[in-house]
């Protein structure tokens, strides 16, 4: 039985898979990215602390080789002022479609990227920090367990944390900390995340920015081998822990790490990198490897080769399909045997079309047809919804995106029970949209293919036999009518021919 997994985030973030490229600094650069988004995947690059110039440059090389959506992460927290300031303005200029910022929120910078269009994406480690980022406007969350490697911000294991946030949200939640293979992925689905955030999987890869040093290290990693410790703190605030593979420094063998002139024990291009920093190695580095910062996940000791992340991601995608859809086929027979027997129905069995009905062809079409066209209208209106200034519009946007992206789920749905893989497409709808510049004629336009909806909707609901897929499409052809007249009551009203 197919199972696809297919979620709203992934109509958010313009991607295909469930499976998010963590914005690891230094580590997640173009390469990465590109690889990962070309996949099907969604890639964030790792930012943090990064020139202007280089965010240009390394979001143009993407944009050179897919054009598929991607993000930049940034970290205000361990940000100096000016060069963060510099890096929104970077984010903003190259048009970046999403960024996502980690550690202490600062609402005015969340604000001030929705102002410009561009979706954010807090990573949050605690149930207040995750209600304090919704409120603040945040499109999506991740809920990063205590498992991650890399600064970990909570102290809550991830399969609480996700549970305690899906259930309070109602943005989108991806979940992030020692997710290394289809396991991992389908595990977090079932407790309601939206997806997975990968990072060290994704870093023992060929694309990786890392040095071959940290890869290696990573492959010779036992389970529950990482540990946490703030020995690691230069370049950060205070009171900042991480999750790494032990080193000379973890044992104590390099001396106390908060005491005592700084010590240089490699160099990036001309910068020095000292003992007790946070920086990981990189391909562009030289030194003392063993001594830095080797961040890992806990379920570093699950990976054992060196693959392209391309080949990573689908063998997570596929592993995670396989779990979840032979769980699904297990609940299936089940419910089928406990089923008591019935009737024999003749008309059950008469050929659909002979009764006026649409066979299964048909049917598959039709909700293909309006699941694109659903996720359309749920891309454009998240979009709107962050670059309304009028906050009944930015409101209204939401609403609808929530009911699109419900939509979604719903004909998905459907189409699974037809023994079918849902369509990943968005409709062209979508693109010609976002080229309206005025908000309130892209909202208008909206209103048009809600319209078309309407109408397709009401000519193929009498040849609909499925009593739930019956019901399923008028209440959905009921909502659909109701944002049409919400729409229309805030559209400015043509000039009379009196006037």
């Amino acid at each position: 039985m197919a199972f696809d997994l297919h979620t709203p985030i992934c109509d958010l973030l313009g991607c295909e898979h469930p499976v998010v490229l963590a914005g690891m600094g230094g580590v997640a650069r173009s390469e990465l990215v590109i690889a990962v988004t070309e996949a099907g995947g969604f890639g964030f690059l790792g930012m943090v602390r990064e020139p202007p110039a280089l965010i240009r440059a390394e979001a143009a090389r993407i944009r050179e080789r897919t054009s598929r959506d991607f993000g930049v992460n940034v970290i205000p927290a361990g940000t100096d002022p000016a060069l963060l300031d510099a890096q929104i303005v970077a984010c903003i200029e190259a048009k970046v479609p999403v960024v996502a910022l980690f550690w202490d929120l600062q609402a005015e910078i969340v604000r001030r990227l929705n102002s410009e269009g561009i979706l954010v994406v807090c990573q949050i480690g605690s149930l207040r920090e995750a209600e304090e980022a919704q409120e603040a406007g945040a499109q999506a969350l991740i809920a990063q367990g205590w498992e991650a490697g890399g600064h970990v911000r909570g102290r809550t294991g991830l399969a609480s944390l996700v549970s305690d946030v899906v259930a309070r949200v109602e943005v989108p939640v991806l979940a992030a900390g020692g997710i290394v293979d289809g396991a991992g992925l389908a595990a977090v689905l079932t407790l309601g995340a939206q997806g997975a955030v990968v990072g060290t999987a994704f870093l023992a890869t060929r694309e990786s920015f890392a040095h071959d040093y940290h890869k290696q290290r990573i492959l010779e990693a036992h389970s529950d081998e990482t540990l946490h410790t703030q020995a690691f703190h230069i370049n950060w605030p205070e009171g900042a822990p991480v999750r790494v593979l032990p080193n000379s420094v973890t044992r104590g063998e390099r001396g106390d790490p908060f005491s005592g002139a700084r010590t240089v024990i490699g160099e990036e291009e001309g910068r020095p990198i000292y003992l007790f920093s946070t920086d990981s190695p990189l391909r562009s580095m030289t030194g003392d490897f063993e001594a830095m910062a080797l961040y890992a996940g806990q379920g570093a000791g699950r990976i054992n080769s060196i693959v392209s992340a391309g080949d990573r991601l689908r063998r997570i995608v596929s592993e995670a399909t396989a779990m979840l859809g032979a769980d699904r086929s297990k609940r299936h027979s089940e419910d089928v045997a406990n089923e008591r027997s019935s009737p024999v129905c003749m008309a059950a069995e008469a050929d659909d079309r002979y009764m006026g009905y649409a066979d299964r062809d048909e049917l598959l079409r039709f909700v293909n047809e309006l699941l694109v066209a659903e996720r359309a209208g749920a891309r454009l209106a998240i979009r709107m919804s962050i670059a309304a200034a009028d906050a009944d519009a930015k409101n209204l946007a939401t609403v609808i995106y929530r009911d699109e992206a419900h939509w979604c789920g719903v004909l998905a749905k459907a189409i699974r029970s037809l023994d079918a893989r849902p369509s990943s497409r968005v409709g062209a709808f979508y693109d010609k949209a976002m080229a309206i510049a005025n908000v309130m004629d892209r909202l208008a336009f909206l209103n048009r293919g809600q319209g078309w909806v309407v109408r397709t909707i009401r000519d193929m609901l009498p040849k609909i036999r499925d009593g739930s897929l019956h019901a399923a499409l008028g209440e959905m052809l009921r909502r659909h009518e109701t944002n049409i007249a919400l729409v229309n009551s805030m559209l400015p009203r043509p000039p009379s021919a009196s006037a």
